[in-house]
């Protein structure tokens, strides 16, 4: 018997931000992505094809060779993500007891993404929706873009397991699912016993996480075809306050 994914709990447009407060956590559609981020379906499909062009991740300490990825960094100013000379992406064991404590340099995003209006629209939409649910100040940002494959048979998204990434505000947008069963998103309370389970499946909805609230995963992928590849595409954005989390020294 075939497994039916669990649908994603989506959240009005108009309650985003009562949905952040009361619950910690909110799925967006597609639809209600491009119109709170004033982007057309057209040019974000034009944006996705960045994601053809990310750089294998040497950083997996499984040993795996099953992710792609490309980062960049932003501070805000006036609103706008302004971005800042490429540095090394940080995070404590206490936040990633896998890949924490160590300088990852990944390739970075690449100028012709950096530049796309649309892309400037979704970082600006975020600014917003963190500054509604913490107040006006300058945010760190910083922009992950993903991909999971199964040429070794299986992808693992979150191969730290559930965990926090130390920040005020997530937001992971689910791009592409090709070739591939699993992936599925589980959300719970830091503190309390509730949880959801659900798979993202539409391009460009996303889920917008209150991180010192939240923990978050995503479970392994694997092909549908026996012997068979697919992929599944992510953009990850963080934004913290007080500055980015960087070695102590």
């Amino acid at each position: 018997m075939s497994h039916t994914p669990f649908p994603p709990p989506l959240t009005a447009p108009d309650q985003l931000n009562a949905a952040l407060r009361n619950e910690g956590f909110a799925v967006l559609d597609a639809a209600a992505v491009r119109a709170l981020a004033g982007v057309s379906a057209e040019k974000l499909e034009v944006i996705a094809q960045d994601w053809n062009h990310l750089a294998p991740d040497r950083y997996l300490k499984d040993g795996g060779r099953y992710r792609s990825r490309r980062h960049a960094s932003f501070v805000t100013q006036d609103g706008e993500a302004q971005a800042i000379p490429h540095r090394a992406h940080w995070q404590p064991v206490e936040y990633n007891a896998l890949h924490g404590g160590m300088e990852r340099w990944f390739e970075p995003v690449l100028d012709e993404t950096m530049i796309r209006p649309e892309w400037l629209s979704l970082l600006r939409w975020l600014v917003n929706v963190a500054s509604a649910l913490r107040g006006e100040q300058p945010w760190f940002m910083e922009a992950h873009q993903f991909r999971i494959d199964t040429h070794g048979g299986i992808g693992r998204p979150t191969p730290e397991g559930a965990h926090r990434d130390g920040v005020d505000l997530v937001a992971v947008f689910l791009l592409a699912r090709e070739g591939i069963k699993g992936g599925e998103t589980r959300v719970f309370e830091l503190t309390g016993p509730r949880g959801q389970r659900f798979t993202l499946r539409e391009p460009w909805s996303v889920l917008l996480l209150d991180d010192k609230r939240m923990i978050h995963e995503s479970t392994p992928i694997q092909p549908i075809a026996e012997a068979g590849h697919g992929h599944r595409d992510t953009l990850v954005v963080t934004l913290r306050s007080g500055g980015f989390q960087d070695p102590e020294t």
